[in-house]
């Protein structure tokens, strides 16, 4: 990156000045309302904007949150350590990673050398780069279009495109173009984060992403964790917008098990934690885990643990 750039980029703010004077944590007031662990575009993006890009703040840990809008990071100098959606993930110079809107992250303090940017876009400012992208069906357009539509499926692409020059030149553009106050600023930016589009395309090698699949999957196995007394497949189908039998056959080649057998060994699972950590009834159990027949509850138990509930819980 151009070194005066990077300079400007590198010079503590007023935020981190007061971070090294003592404080500990984000300043939430910047960055979300209320109570609610959504970093907010209206708090970051300049009046009418649907794009700008800030540095990321250093010398403090963001604990988990989500955007309501893509968060694009791009590591400048240095790297950081973030969680997204469960999996670390290490950002290292030149590379670039994408957030959507309903991914979950959270960051590790980075140090005064570990200079990052954060593009914040609304998802709006994308329709103008989605022809860049071409009909083929490839994750970076899946991500896209997810984002315009608002569908809860994108998560996260990690583009390791540290030593690709023309991607590192456009990058930089887009930070100097929104750095700087260059006449018709948003056509440039459209048509530069096109180009940057178009270039990412040629380097599918260099993608790390989150599948919708892997996504679904999880979000069935959350789904089990929360609901296992009185959910059902057809529910979080419906919730995640899938064909039943499609999303069937996607947790049979994800687990080696169906939806039925997972929950069944959730609930048993559970019923077995009850008895030996309480002293509730096991009618009281069964009902608890999702069985209100109790001589079910019986024979599944002592299929799965070699003997009946009475027995399991005076052993």
């Amino acid at each position: 990156m151009n070194q005066a750039l990077l300079q400007k980029l590198s010079a503590v703010t007023e935020e981190e000045k007061r971070l090294l004077a003592g404080e500990t944590q984000i300043d939430r007031s910047i960055y979300m309302d209320g109570s609610r662990d959504v970093i907010s575009g209206d708090k970051l993006l300049p009046s009418g904007r649907i794009i700008t890009v800030r540095p990321h703040t250093r010398f403090v840990a963001f604990p988990e949150h989500s955007h309501d809008y893509v968060e694009m990071v791009y590591m400048c100098a240095g790297q950081t350590r973030h969680v997204v959606n469960g999996t670390e993930l290490t950002l290292r110079a030149g590379e670039l990673l994408m957030l959507g809107q309903h991914a979950r992250q959270s960051i590790a303090p980075a140090g005064e050398g570990d200079v990052a940017v954060n593009f914040i876009v609304r998802p709006a400012f994308f329709s103008g780069t989605l022809p860049f992208l071409g009909e083929e069906e490839t994750p970076l357009r899946r991500f896209v279009v997810s984002c315009l539509t608002g569908e809860n499926e994108a998560g996260y692409l990690l583009f390791h495109v540290a030593e690709i020059l023309p991607i590192q030149n456009l990058i930089e553009n887009l930070v100097y173009t929104l750095t700087e106050q260059i006449p018709n600023r948003r056509g440039i930016l459209q048509s530069t984060m096109g180009l940057l589009f178009a270039q990412l395309l040629n380097h599918t090698d260099a993608l790390q992403f989150e599948s919708r699949e892997q996504n679904a999957l999880l979000s069935v196995l959350r789904y089990i964790e929360e609901h296992y007394a009185d959910g059902s497949l057809g529910e979080i189908a419906a919730r995640l917008h899938y064909d039943l039998p499609y999303l069937s056959r996607l947790i049979r080649q994800g687990t080696g098990r169906n939806y039925t057998e997972l929950l069944q060994e959730k609930r048993l699972s559970q019923a077995a934690w009850l008895l030996r950590n309480t002293r509730r009834k096991v009618d009281e159990i069964s009902l608890s885990v999702g069985y209100e027949n109790v001589s079910y509850f019986h024979r599944l138990f002592a299929g799965r643990f070699g003997c009946s509930p009475k027995k399991y819980r005076d052993a």
